[in-house]
């Protein structure tokens, strides 16, 4: 092994002071943005990792877990975020811990607010939380040994403190229940391949087909936003191919895709669930009251709040928690957006 990387390595490369640096990591210093930017990078490039046992002893804990998240448009809601805020904050306050919220823009570098928090001893550890692969924001507390547990997993070769829900698990069972439903040519409403959570939904559905011995046409996955809009548009593609290419059913990655594919298959002119089913994830609160009510896969979301708080102040206490990277299972909750025979199912 190599000599440990030292604060006076990464003034080095920085191009400022040692004095500097250990400013910085303190929240002590005042110093051009660039000049700030320039230290984090060098820290992340080096590897250092600073003594996190003699700094706990010199400072003093403030209570507060970090959390980040990407703000919606004012006209639109979103109920799985607030059931999660809602589940971590009691379980943050059962514990003695607050939760700082802090918006994080498209465009914004996604580590910079963290490497604030940190160096100003603002917050004790962080939840991150909408993770992908080679996700920067876990490289760095990974890199700074900084406390944090993820809602969601990154790369295979990134080993961390987790809780996610089994996405994978919940479209193979929305496409199980679609082929008992007796559908053969079955479409999916994705996300994009550089989502990882989107490609472990997708994974399920092609898990699903090839158990089932069916053949999935490439012209039948359909990639976008999970939104209305982007629904309606790919599910008006997949009704204007050849009737014997045709889908007769589809399982969407969100509960709005599902909605915008329900709505042009009712344009269509088709009975939404004898003639075209369709399957969401997430049973956003409502969808049982359109018409038909849509099947979807429920995540345990109050529970993932839970168990990474209580995971995160176990660590942040000392005590190793009995596990660190949970896998929960998802439940398919059937209406009759998917039944052909029409009956209801809940």
């Amino acid at each position: 092994m190599g000599n440990r990387v030292t604060l006076k390595d990464v003034a080095a490369r920085a191009k400022v002071s040692y004095q500097t640096v250990s400013k910085v990591l303190n929240g002590k210093a005042s110093v051009a943005p660039a000049t700030e930017a320039r230290i984090w990078q060098a820290i992340e490039e080096l590897g250092y990792q600073p003594n996190v046992l003699a700094r706990s002893l010199r400072k003093q804990s403030s209570h507060l877990i970090g959390y980040s998240w990407h703000p919606m448009p004012p006209d639109q809601a979103n109920p799985i975020l607030d059931k999660f805020l809602s589940s971590a904050v009691k379980a943050a306050e059962v514990a003695g811990y607050h939760l700082l919220l802090f918006p994080t823009l498209p465009n914004q570098d996604p580590t910079h607010a963290y490497q604030q928090l940190i160096s100003t001893n603002r917050v004790d550890g962080f939840i991150l939380s909408s993770t992908n692969y080679d996700d920067p924001r876990i490289r760095l507390l990974l890199g700074l040994d900084f406390p944090f547990v993820a809602f969601g997993r990154s790369d295979p070769t990134l080993s961390f403190p987790y809780v996610d829900v089994d996405g994978r698990a919940g479209t193979r069972q929305a496409t199980e229940h679609l082929v008992r439903q007796g559908h053969s040519r079955i479409a999916l409403l994705a996300w994009p391949r550089t989502s990882r959570s989107g490609t472990a939904r997708r994974n399920g559905y092609l898990e699903a087909m090839e158990a089932a011995g069916l053949s999935v046409d490439p012209a039948w996955i359909r990639e976008g936003e999970g939104t209305f809009q982007v629904g309606y548009r790919l599910t008006q593609e997949l009704l204007q191919l050849p009737e014997p290419q045709r889908p007769t059913a589809v399982v969407a990655v969100t509960d709005p895709l599902a909605i915008g594919a329900m709505r042009a298959a009712q344009d269509a002119g088709l009975a939404v669930g004898p003639e075209f089913g369709v399957t969401g994830f997430d049973d956003t609160p409502g969808i049982q009251h359109l018409t038909p009510p849509l099947t979807s896969v429920r995540q345990p979301i109050w529970e993932v709040g839970q168990r990474i708080v209580e995971m995160l102040t176990q660590l942040l206490s000392g005590r190793q928690p009995s596990e660190t990277q949970v896998l929960l299972p998802p439940s398919l909750i059937v209406r009759r957006s998917s039944l052909r025979d029409g009956s209801t199912a809940v």
